[in-house]
């Protein structure tokens, strides 16, 4: 699998009586004689095997064009004006063979690490894709920001776990915001602070949460700036150009299939590569040799490799998605282009983790029709997986293909549901009941408001039924519900949730349209959208009637229905143990070992880039430092250090091609730190993200 757990620290060697520890800095003369300290990053191991396996585009020519017949182009990124880090990443350059404070200390660091410099041995190129985004195939896409920098080998004494994970030996290193590549259509291949930000924090964070990611070694700034229409308003001004370093096995994905593709019928257009059929294969030979051996080992038959090879990745992607779905985590813009063939967390945009649990849940201001929706993510995997699966024929039969993606669902749902017994405590037996009692759940925390992540984490505080309990029980019941009603959403944050987005006048419109001329309708909207805001309507028509006692009531005895439930089932995992004490202490460790105290919440996010912009670094890394540890708690570490005004709303890049949305910038006047672990402030309802 290629799943990079936090398992890696710095690599020793040990021998008997003597310890070897990795030198990570020699030295070299300069033309007076003195000793002068070589770059860390000088010394990279580099094997640039995709460079050498697949076809290389043979033209130089500089700016935007159509790359026919070839998988990479090599491209000269740009160099930044005074580049300098902004935050490393300690656990993911050891992935390398590089120690995070020598690299952060490193003068050359900042300029190897966006680009501006190249190390020796890389070979900057940008890789060729296309495309299917918010459903319609979009041509070629490719690199458009994105710069392969090379494959750096694994170095000696690398953890063995991860040579499993990572069977290739190599470790692809790409800087994102370099510069323009033949992919950048009409954007200038740059990115600022704000994106670079969130994308680097992102990265670790999921990795550290134990789910399947890209990681990001560093983030650099510079004095270089770029227009950008931040709030999309007309009033652009100069932000400063900022590069990630992104470290993978690869970073090829369900797009790169596609620069196949023959005219699409509904856009017309085809993949740059269409009847090179010889590069499909020689691709696909490719990914399966280098990153599924075992599958390239126990399948000597072309047919039943390449169908054994889909079955994987099927079942990784079905893997991804039900642990995004158990953290409460949405990718934004799920497009065939942004889905990893390793079935890793790839390419960190408008993403979001869910505050209040909402399955509606939106965290793309773009997204106006909630493609790409929390509860619409593993069937859109599966849109994916059949578009990868078109892609690939006629190495993979159609057939064949068909009959692995009907397994996705079941797949999906056994992850899902293992997953979710862990999260509530559900150890020791399965039960067909358990999905009921986990759809219950998810039914109350929507009703009720409750905040997605601190309710599952307080999950280990009700205590399972014991014999000495009796004529407790309702006591019991009513202190836990108090505990998951602090949780819950005030009546003002429900209205505001619920308030139709959509002026009256135009639902009205849009609803007699759908009668008397559905082809118009849906021409310019849905069904699914008008549902969205007459859910809305009724909701917000019953809260204008409810007072906040009321509504606290209301929440209460719903808790109480369910924590009844749940204690019932508890009592069902005692049956048979005679040490109630361990169960009790083995279900407590488990869940809050799977059910974190901290995720990337939008504030947090656009607290630690408010204090980068204003050139403080150290939000940004404080945040990095409580993202390493999600499940525990960090003394020192519960508040920022840093608070600003929060008068801008966050605002992503969209990617080249993507449509603008109209962004509403916020207003508050909070400036009292809000610990890492609470519900967020008010004023992170105003966060809007594209």
């Amino acid at each position: 699998m290629a799943y990079l757990g936090p398992r890696l620290g710095v690599s020793r060697i040990f021998l008997p009586h003597v310890t070897v520890f990795r030198v990570l800095c020699t030295v070299r003369m300069d033309k007076m004689g003195l000793a002068v300290g070589r770059s860390s990053l000088e010394r990279l191991d580099f094997d640039n095997v995709a460079l050498k396996k697949l076809p290389l585009d043979p033209s130089d020519e500089p700016g935007v064009r159509m790359v026919k017949g070839a998988c990479f182009s090599r491209v000269n990124p740009e160099p930044l004006n005074n580049p300098r880090f902004v935050a490393v990443s300690g656990e993911a350059l050891a992935l390398l063979g590089l120690d995070g404070e020598e690299v952060m200390n490193d003068p050359l660091g900042p300029e190897y690490l966006s680009g501006s410099k190249v190390m020796p041995g890389s070979e900057p190129a940008a890789h060729c894709y296309c495309g299917h985004q918010f459903g319609q195939f979009a041509g070629q896409l490719g690199d458009g920001a994105a710069c392969y920098l090379g494959e750096v080998k694994v170095p000696p004494g690398q953890n063995p776990e991860l040579l499993r994970e990572n069977p290739s030996g190599r470790w692809e290193i790409q800087v994102k915001g370099a510069g323009m590549t033949p992919y950048s259509r009409k954007a200038d291949g740059r990115k600022v602070l704000r994106s670079s930000i969130r994308e680097f924090l992102c990265s670790e964070a999921m990795f550290f949460l134990g789910i399947p990611t890209t990681r990001a070694g560093s983030v650099v700034t510079s004095d270089s700036k770029v227009i950008r229409d931040i709030y999309y308003s007309g009033n652009p001004c100069y932000e400063k150009c900022s590069v990630v370093l992104r470290i993978a096995p690869t970073f090829l994905r369900f797009g790169s299939f596609e620069i196949f593709k023959p005219a699409d019928e509904f856009t017309g257009r085809q993949g740059p590569s269409y009847g090179r059929e010889e590069i499909r294969g020689q691709m696909l030979d490719y990914v399966i040799e280098m990153f599924f051996p075992e599958i390239q080992r126990d399948h000597p038959d072309r047919l039943e490799r390449n169908v054994a090879f889909f079955r994987e990745v099927m079942s990784r992607t079905a893997r991804l998605v039900a642990q995004w779905q158990c953290v409460g985590f949405c990718h934004g813009v799920l497009n065939t282009d942004n889905m990893s063939v390793l079935g890793l967390t790839l390419d960190y945009g408008p993403y979001g983790f869910m505050d209040r649990f909402d399955p509606d849940f939106i965290c793309n201001a773009s997204d106006n029709s909630g493609r790409y929706s929390y509860k619409a993510q593993p069937a859109i995997c599966k849109w994916n997986l059949v578009k990868l699966a078109e892609a690939l024929a006629p190495e993979l039969p159609p057939d064949r293909a068909k009959a692995v993606t009907d397994e996705y669902l079941d797949h999906f749902n056994r992850f899902y549901l293992e997953n979710m017994r862990k999260k509530l405590g559900l150890l020791r037996k399965e039960e067909p009941e358990d999905e009921i009692l986990i759809t219950e759940l998810l039914r109350t925390m929507h009703d009720t408001g409750a905040d997605f992540t601190n309710t599952f984490r307080n999950l280990a505080q009700i205590s399972c039924p014991s014999e000495g309990e009796t004529g407790r029980d309702e006591e019991i019941v009513k202190k836990a519900s108090e505990l998951l009603v602090e949780q819950c959403a005030s009546l003002e944050e429900l209205k505001s949730a619920n308030t139709p987005t959509m002026d009256p006048r135009e639902l009205s419109m849009l609803l007699s349209m759908a009668q008397s001329n559905p082809a118009l309708f849906e021409m310019i909207s849905d069904r699914a959208t008008i549902a969205r805001q007459l859910d809305r309507m009724s909701k917000l028509k019953v809260l204008l009637e409810t007072s906040q006692d009321e509504l606290r009531a209301r929440q209460a005895q719903e808790w109480s229905s369910w924590i009844a439930l749940y204690r019932k089932r508890l009592a069902r995992e005692l049956e048979g143990q005679s040490d109630m004490q361990v169960v009790q202490e083995e279900r407590a460790r488990v869940m809050d070992g799977i059910n974190p105290r901290v995720v990337l919440r939008n504030y947090i996010a656009q607290n630690a880039i408010e204090a980068a912009e204003s050139g403080d670094f150290s939000e940004v890394q404080r945040v990095l430092k409580v993202l390493e540890k999600p499940f525990s708690s960090q003394p020192g570490l519960e508040l920022p250090t840093w608070v600003g005004s929060h008068r801008r709303t966050e605002q992503g890049e969209r990617e080249e091609g993507e449509e603008p949305q109209q962004g509403t910038s916020s207003s508050s006047t909070a400036l009292s730190p809000v610990p890492y672990d609470s519900k967020p402030p008010a004023w992170a309802r105003q966060i809007c993200v594209t």
